[in-house]
């Protein structure tokens, strides 16, 4: 008979709002009180977490919050724990090539946030150091299991849109100064020497999601912008704002479908969501944000006339139909991180490895290239 077991993830840079929030508590931790992930053979796989930071008493007070049994301020003793098989990494991206390189050498599994690296040589070498050293690796490509996009997908995969023409994407919200309400994103983010960019955060993802929901991309035109250019940290001094908060990009995809997605810290929200994709085809549209997704055929098309000199008669959401979950879905980190679990433990199918985290890099990289020379930049196969 199967039994169960723990396995050891040593889970560094989770201190921070996205690592605590998503990758620990709404993930890791609600794995283990679920009982694990139940593999193939009935078994279940419980992980069994120890923080790492170089805070030590911020993390003590983490793992007691939390009932998290181990925390450490000694990476290099946590990685030579045999116990411990899988290291996680959602820290700072300068860093995150050397620590992958350290878990690696130490015989972990390794599975971090976005972006891989920095630069693109740089994601390159940890694909391929991975790769070569056997061990199995992944890059958080959270959106994908978001249920607004898997609707998405789903109308794709089901011909509902016919032959795709265009794609659509809205994304961001007014990220306040700072000076008279406190930011709600980190001053870094706003800081081109501390990796901060919204070409370097967001094209990765933008880049799984159009590979994966609708069609890979081929190449990118993109304008950026530095909209405000003072903004207040977290301890009130002012500070010179110099990466891009804006990105306006226009990607060709595999069969000559055009997408286009503004991103913006400097927009006020008047859409359904946070962050919207419409899909346009021949036979029907669908506009999904995080959670939602409204479909319309050709057959519930409208067909409204242009008269300026009346107001506009029709209502354009009537038309739209909401489509159903039809199936529960779970947290996005949380199922990609049971789904990483059940690849280390029994060699399941697993997509989304440093390769496709390299992926994001060329894109970032090519959007920033398309801005400096104001020209259009062709993907290369990156031969991996």
């Amino acid at each position: 008979m199967a039994s169960d077991r723990k396995i050891g993830i040593v889970m560094h840079g989770v201190t921070g709002r996205m690592g605590m929030n998503q990758h620990l508590i709404r993930s890791v931790l609600a794995i283990r009180n679920q009982g694990g992930v139940v593999l193939s053979d009935g078994s279940r796989i419980v992980p069994d977490p120890i923080i790492v930071g170089r805070d030590g008493p911020k993390i003590e007070r983490l793992a007691k919050t939390h009932n998290v049994e181990r925390w450490t301020t000694d990476l290099d003793g946590a990685l030579a724990d045999p116990y411990n098989e899988i290291f996680f990494d959602a820290a700072s991206t300068k860093l995150r090539p050397t620590l992958l390189r350290k878990a690696i050498d130490a015989g972990k599994h390794v599975y971090c946030e976005k972006p891989i690296s920095e630069g693109l040589e740089e994601a390159i070498e940890i694909a391929k150091y991975a790769k070569a050293k056997g061990v199995k690796n992944g890059i958080v490509h959270d959106k994908l299991d978001l249920p607004g996009l898997v609707k998405l997908k789903r109308l794709r995969d089901s011909g509902f849109f016919g032959k795709i023409l265009s794609v659509k994407g809205e994304f961001g919200y007014w990220v306040f100064e700072g000076d008279y309400l406190p930011a709600q994103r980190p001053s870094w983010n706003y800081r081109a020497a501390d990796g901060g960019g919204m070409v370097s955060d967001m094209l990765c993802h933008w880049r799984y999601v159009l590979d994966n929901v609708v069609a890979p991309v081929k190449s990118v035109s993109c304008t950026t912008a530095t909209h405000i250019d003072k903004r207040w940290d977290e301890s009130g001094k002012e500070y010179q704002a110099t990466a891009d908060d804006a990105a306006y990009a226009t990607f060709m995809l595999e069969g000559d479908i055009v997408a286009h997605i503004n991103s913006s810290w400097c927009t006020r929200v008047r859409r359904d969501d946070l962050v919207t994709f419409q899909i346009d085809g021949t036979h029907g549209s669908a506009v999904a944000g995080l959670h939602k997704c409204y479909s319309q055929h050709r057959v519930n098309t409208p067909k409204p006339v242009w008269n300026p000199d009346v107001p506009q008669p029709l209502n354009f959401y009537e038309s739209w139909e909401e489509v159903p979950d039809n199936v529960p879905l779970d947290n996005g980190f949380k199922v990609q991180w049971e789904q990483f679990l059940r690849h280390v433990l029994e060699g399941s199918e697993w997509r989304y490895t440093f390769v496709e985290g390299a992926k994001g890099v060329q894109l970032a990289e090519a959007g920033y290239q398309s801005a400096r020379e104001r020209r259009w930049i062709d993907l290369e196969d990156l031969g991996l």
